[in-house]
């Protein structure tokens, strides 16, 4: 089935620059372990997109059209097909009392955000702190080892993808979803009740499958709390058994 914009895929990658060799990210589990990438936070399984919608850089979101499910490809990305080329006005320096006075620590290699705009810390100096606002692979050439796994075309599983892809903590397959004459409802699992930020989360899910799956007209996200189990009270004993024997009566200890 050939890809074309719109569609649902889930692809495995590795990620290298092509200047270094550096492999800087990838899907598998065993190569970030052997790359010194792994971090166990981390969930390393196919990596969700919508062709055309620009979650991936327009070189691979373009060559992902030209693929076959299941054949591994490698893909050569020029920085203007990446991250574009490096640009010397996005390197500014910023008062180290800015970092400071918000309880950040700032070290060269440290990636933050910075109102609102993702950002390095490039150096530390005297009251000052040089930080680069370019992309990390800006001005890099990108190679991509990319293996388009799956075209997802059930509506139910593109929901579940939707809704991993915002709340990636929690697995898709324990979102309960069903549709009904256009009414979706969305079961949320008791694992993502307190996950912060899950209110602003269900607006964008909201804005998300409006937009995807415009068939669908209303939307209930459903969050069931269960009356947690209680230990049942202990037996009580029969009463001859809850009395202490009689004490037999003894002459009492006299004191010297």
């Amino acid at each position: 089935m050939a890809i074309k914009n719109g569609d649902f895929v889930l692809i495995d990658y590795t990620l290298k620059v092509k200047e270094t060799g550096e492999i800087v990210g990838t899907t598998y589990e065993k190569v970030a372990k052997e790359s010194k990438l792994y971090r166990g936070e981390e969930h390393y399984e196919p990596f969700f997109v919508i062709i055309g919608e620009g979650w991936v850089p327009k070189g691979l979101d373009e060559a992902l059209t030209t693929l076959d499910t299941g054949k591994s490809s490698t893909i050569e990305l020029s920085p203007e097909k990446a991250y574009g080329a490096r640009d010397p006005k996005k390197v500014r320096l910023v008062p180290l009392r800015k970092f400071t006075a918000d309880g950040v620590s700032p070290t060269p290699g440290l990636q933050l955000n910075i109102d609102g705009k993702p950002a390095q810390i490039r150096a530390v100096g005297a009251g000052r702190v040089q930080v680069d606002y370019n992309h990390p692979f800006a001005g890099r050439t990108l190679i991509y080892d990319v293996t388009v796994q799956k075209i997802i075309d059930v509506d139910e599983e593109k929901i579940r993808s939707l809704l991993h892809k915002r709340l990636s903590t929690v697995s898709a397959d324990k979102f309960r979803v069903t549709i009904d004459n256009g009414k979706l409802g969305v079961e949320i699992p008791e694992e993502a009740f307190f996950l912060e930020g899950l209110q602003v989360e269900k607006r964008t899910l909201t804005a998300d499958i409006t937009k995807y799956l415009p068939k669908l007209e209303t939307i209930s996200f459903i969050e069931i709390f269960k009356k947690p189990a209680t230990t049942a009270p202990a037996e009580a004993k029969p009463e001859a058994e809850a009395q202490p024997p009689a004490a037999t009566a003894t002459p009492a200890a006299q004191s010297p």
